[in-house]
């Protein structure tokens, strides 16, 4: 589990905090890989409506605390943006790696290289998925 303070990241975003905040950024905190909201559906139970969650999570990716990765099958998941990331403006700029056997998407410590865009074009992000086989299932 990843050290995280979780009323510490709400009051430096200007968020009040709520149980069910916390605890959205306690379970995302649990593991290394990101996770999609029906995957924190099971794990929070009835702790939070799926309603109330779809909002967090929305607020946790406007404000920078969370940033959204896509796996190969369209499906958002969540994972703890870096201390750069701002509200409105992510620097999240590392390569996500998405395990072919477990299917866990890891934000990897990992630099996507600047690209000259032709002229004419601008672009707001990068985004680089690198597919293959994690550590975890490697070693089984």
């Amino acid at each position: 589990m990843r050290h995280l303070d979780p009323v510490h990241i709400l009051k430096d975003h200007e968020l009040k905090h709520t149980r069910q905040r916390v605890r959205v950024l306690e379970e995302i905190a649990m593991d290394t890989a990101a996770i999609s909201q029906p995957e924190l559906e099971k794990k929070l139970g009835k702790e939070i409506d799926r309603v109330t969650l779809y909002r967090i999570l929305n607020i946790y990716e406007d404000k920078g605390i969370l940033h959204r990765v896509m796996d190969s099958n369209g499906t958002a998941n969540y994972a703890i943006c870096s201390s750069a990331c701002t509200s409105g403006h992510h620097h999240d700029e590392h390569v996500h790696f998405n395990c072919n056997n477990c299917h866990k998407i890891y934000c990897l410590e990992v630099m996507v290289p600047a690209i000259k865009m032709p002229a004419g074009f601008s672009s707001d992000s990068l985004s680089l998925t690198a597919y293959g086989i994690c550590d975890k299932c490697k070693v089984k």
